[in-house]
C-alpha cells in the first residue's frame, strides 16, 4: 500500500505531481483547524505543511505519521517538540524563498524612499503638481539596517550594497564579525544598528525567544527620517509600540508584511496610516517561490518515508516511527 501524504492547504502542482511520480497518494485536507486537520492526519503517513497551526493533538492523532515537512522557512507553527517526542521527522525548505523576500525587502526600500503609494495616489486623483512638493530621496550612500544576516539578509545586503550603493550595517547574534564582514559592516548590538540605519529590515525568526524584542526602546533609537520594515515574522515586534513611534513621527513610516495578528482587523490603526505600506504576509508568494517552497516540502517527505537522511532536518528524532 502507497504512503499517504496530508495536504491541509493547497500547493503548487509540481510539489503533488513530485509525490504521486514517485508513488505516493495524496489526501487533501478537509479544514484547517487543528481540529480539522487532526481527523484527517489519522491515516496518513506524512503532511506537507503551510500556515496551519500543528499542535500536539495533531501529532497524537497521527498514529501512523512519520513526518511533517513545511512549505517554507518558519516552523514556529509547528510543535517540534511533540514531533520529536513522538518519533516524527520535522523538515522545511530554507533553501525555497530567500531571495524572494530579499526582493520584497529590496522592493519595500524603494518604495518607502520615492513615495511611490503616496505619489500613485496623488496623480490618479489630478494632483500632477505634486511633483514639486512631495519629494524622495536616494538611496545611495544612506545606511541599510539588518537585524539577521542568514540566508534572507545576505541576500538583503549584497543587493542593497551591490546594486543600490547603500552603506550596510548588520547584526546577527550567530555571527561572527569576520563571517558578517562580507556582507555588511559588522554591529556590535540592535540598538547600534537601528540607531545607524536610514532603512532597517528585520529578517529572524519568531517564536518565544524572540517575541517582541523589537519595541519602543528601539524605536526610539531610530532616525526621524528613517524607514522599518519586516517581512520576518509578526510576533517579534511589539505592534502597538510601532503604531506609536509611526503616530508621533518617531520614525518616517514603515513597510509591513507580517502582523501580530493575522489577517489584521481592519481596525487595526495601521490600515489608515499615510506612511505605511501594507502587504498581506506574502513576501514569500511568487509563481517561482510557491513551486520551489512545494518541490522542497515535498522533497523532504520523500527523504523520510524512503529511509535517507532529510536534506533540511529540523529536528533528529532518536528513534523514528
Amino acid at each position: 500500500m502507497a504512503y499517504k501524504v496530508l495536504i491541509p492547504q493547497d500547493v503548487a502542482q509540481p510539489g503533488k505531481d513530485y509525490l504521486r511520480e514517485r508513488g505516493y497518494e495524496i489526501k487533501m485536507g478537509s479544514g484547517i483547524t487543528a481540529e480539522a486537520i487532526a481527523a484527517d492526519v489519522v491515516d496518513c503517513d506524512a503532511i506537507l505543511a503551510r500556515t496551519a497551526l500543528f499542535p500536539a493533538k495533531v501529532f497524537e492523532a497521527g498514529k501512523k505519521l512519520k513526518v511533517i515537512s513545511r512549505h517554507g522557512v518558519g516552523y514556529d507553527n509547528i510543535d517540534v517538540a511533540k514531533a520529536t517526542e513522538l518519533g516524527i521527522w520535522v523538515t522545511f525548505a530554507p533553501e525555497s524563498n530567500a531571495n524572494t523576500v530579499a526582493e520584497h525587502a529590496i522592493g519595500c526600500i524603494l518604495t518607502l524612499a520615492r513615495n511611490f503609494i503616496q505619489l500613485d495616489q496623488e496623480t490618479r486623483a489630478g494632483n500632477f503638481p505634486i511633483r514639486d512638493k512631495l519629494f524622495g530621496s536616494d538611496l545611495a550612500g544612506k545606511v541599510l539596517g539588518i537585524v539577521g544576516l542568514g540566508k534572507i539578509g545576505r541576500r538583503v545586503a549584497l543587493k542593497a550594497s551591490r546594486g543600490l550603493d547603500m552603506k550596510v550595517v548588520g547584526y546577527d547574534p550567530f555571527l561572527t564579525p569576520e563571517q558578517m564582514a562580507e556582507f555588511a559592516t559588522p554591529a556590535a548590538s540592535m540598538e547600534e544598528v537601528f540607531s545607524a540605519a536610514d532603512f532597517l529590515t528585520l529578517h529572524i525568526p519568531g517564536g518565544a525567544s524572540n517575541k517582541g524584542v523589537v519595541g519602543k526602546k528601539l524605536f526610539a533609537l531610530m532616525k526621524k527620517t528613517a524607514f522599518f520594515i519586516n517581512a520576518s515574522r509578526g510576533d517579534v515586534v511589539a505592534e502597538s509600540d510601532l503604531i506609536e513611534a509611526l503616530r508621533n513621527g518617531t520614525i518616517a513610516g514603515a513597510a509591513i508584511d507580517v502582523y501580530e495578528k493575522e489577517p489584521p482587523l481592519k481596525d487595526n490603526p495601521l490600515m489608515g496610516m499615510r506612511n505605511v505600506l501594507l502587504t498581506p504576509h506574502n513576501a514569500s508568494q511568487t509563481r517561482e517561490c510557491m513551486i520551489r517552497m512545494a518541490l522542497h516540502a515535498a522533497q523532504g517527505i520523500d527523504e523520510i518515508l524512503s529511509g535517507k537522511r532529510p536534506t533540511w532536518p529540523v529536528n533528529a528524532p532518536k528513534q523514528g516511527r
